[in-house]
């Protein structure tokens, strides 16, 4: 994906000095055989840490080689000091795991006792504050551990995503939109860069853009090419297409000291009325692009959507936890996919999503700001330029990252599934089933005062997504419970 890292992954081993250092040696070139063998592109780098001499030309040598993200590999016992001292040190996130053993035939001569080092490894990355990944199952055999290398390589994805990321707002937010605040600190706490701008900022963007420019004309056959049978309004789309350019023209001339960038914007109730026409279509191609665009300038949004990009390396889009699904849309063959009919609801937004995420779509007119905006009676005007349909059915993950009112920091995650169903409704819609939702939805969503915004991921990424957050420092994840196992304040006693 476009505006997104490309992670450069080295390998580092140590080695305890009363352990023999082939030992750790040979271990290390068996795992990045099994790493490349798994299609990972991984840096083995020479230096085995014994000392913090070594540590220090380790952290040279991974540098020269543009590593933005290292596994430490405890190849025996290994010395906690000096590789606590490396991943303090190293501009970038860091995995530690280690070697088991691999025969009863070498406990002698070749026992490691990684397993006990790990525990050593632990505390002291702890002494010296430094986050690290530790995969749920740390120690393993060569090609076990390649596995859970390549989901680290996705975990640092997001990391570094965020760490150069800067959003752009446009705003302010529409009236009664309190849910989407957004307070700062948390976001430089992140280490994410904010740049906050005007409506009228936006509308001098898009006023600078002449249909004349070469640029616009080619993006119109893009639109042209996209929409297909569905380019209901071609007129529309020389409009579309100089907000388009404006829009990334801005991105590529203020990043300033960041390498990615994506938007948080003011889409209604005044937009239409000054530009013509909803930015929808124009959102969902930037984010087909990698270039989430959040409405109503949701920054957390945005942010999430981000996040959902990175986890699951494709287009993802942001959805309102909308409606209900009646019980007559179900059919009574329907395969709910492990959740009950309680547990669904329908997802949507007015025509954010990527097509590539999409059934089926065409251009249409955003009926709930053609209701508030424009008389019913006439043909729809400045509220045309919505993407709508059907979402695409299939494995999706819900996720919301989140400055609280109080200035914290908690997230969620819950996967489930995009269900074939006709949603019998407008705009970009579907149905989703998640397991055991119903509860998760009172006592996490409205419990813990999330917003209506969530960020979908067309993939499982749960995995992903909760141990970035965890590595970005991020202990408060909710995910869906059981039944059996109950939520912080929920009423043993309750019966339905």
């Amino acid at each position: 994906m476009l505006n997104s890292p490309d992670v450069k992954l080295a390998i580092v081993t140590v080695s305890r000095d009363c352990f023999p250092i082939e030992l750790a040696r040979n271990r290390m070139a068996a795992l990045v055989e099994s790493c490349r063998q798994a299609g990972l592109d991984v840096h083995a780098c020479g230096t085995i840490i014994e000392n913090e001499s070594d540590a220090m030309s380790a952290l040279s040598e991974v540098a020269d080689a543009g590593a933005n993200a290292a596994v430490l590999y405890l190849g025996n016992f290994g010395p906690e000091g000096p590789l606590s001292i490396f991943a303090k040190r190293f501009d970038g996130p860091v995995m530690v795991c280690a070697a088991a053993e691999e025969s009863k035939d070498s406990l002698i001569d070749g026992r490691g006792d990684a397993f006990c080092g790990m525990l050593n490894a632990s505390y002291n990355l702890g002494l010296r504050n430094v986050p690290v990944h530790i995969p749920q199952t740390p120690v393993g055999l060569a090609d076990e551990l390649a596995g859970r290398i390549a989901h680290f390589a996705t975990v640092a994805r997001i990391v570094l995503g965020v760490a150069g990321l800067k959003i752009f707002a446009f705003g302010p937010r529409p009236q009664d939109f309190y849910a989407c605040n957004a307070p700062i600190k948390p976001l430089y706490d992140l280490g994410v860069e904010l740049m906050e701008n005007s409506e009228l900022d936006l509308l001098g963007l898009f006023n600078q853009v002449s249909e004349d420019d070469p640029a616009v004309g080619k993006i119109v056959q893009e639109m042209t090419d996209e929409l297909g049978a569905g380019n209901a309004y071609p007129d529309l789309l020389p409009k579309l297409a100089r907000f388009e350019l404006a829009l990334t023209r801005f991105a590529e001339s203020n990043l300033g000291s960041r390498t990615y960038g994506i938007f948080a914007n003011k889409c209604w109730p005044a937009f239409e009325s000054a530009f013509g026409f909803v930015p929808c279509y124009v959102n969902s191609r930037l984010a087909s692009r990698g270039v989430p665009v959040s409405c109503e300038v949701d920054i957390y949004g945005t942010l999430s959507e981000y996040l959902c990009q990175l986890a699951s390396d494709s287009p993802a889009t942001l959805l309102d936890i909308n409606n209900t699904v009646p019980r007559d849309l179900i059919e009574k063959d329907t395969d709910l996919m492990g959740a009950e009919l309680q547990d669904l609801f329908m997802g949507f937004h007015c025509g954010n999503t990527p097509s590539a995420c999409m059934k089926d779509f065409s251009m249409k007119y955003q009926l709930i700001m053609n209701r508030l905006l424009e008389d019913p009676s006439d043909k729809p005007d400045i509220t045309r330029g919505t993407l709508e349909g059907r979402l695409r059915p299939g494995p999706a993950t819900f996720f919301r990252l989140q400055g609280s009112a109080e200035g914290r920091l908690l997230s969620y995650v819950a996967e489930g599934n995009i269900l074939d169903v006709d949603p019998h409704s407008f705009g970009g819609i579907g149905v989703f089933a998640i397991p055991d939702f119903a509860r998760f939805y009172r006592h996490v969503l409205i419990g813990r005062r999330f917003p209506h915004h969530g960020a979908v991921a067309f993939a499982r990424s749960g995995r992903e997504l909760f141990d970035a957050v965890r590595l970005m420092g991020i202990d408060d994840i909710s995910t869906p419970l059981p039944k059996g196992a109950l939520y912080p304040g929920e009423n043993p006693f309750e019966k339905t």
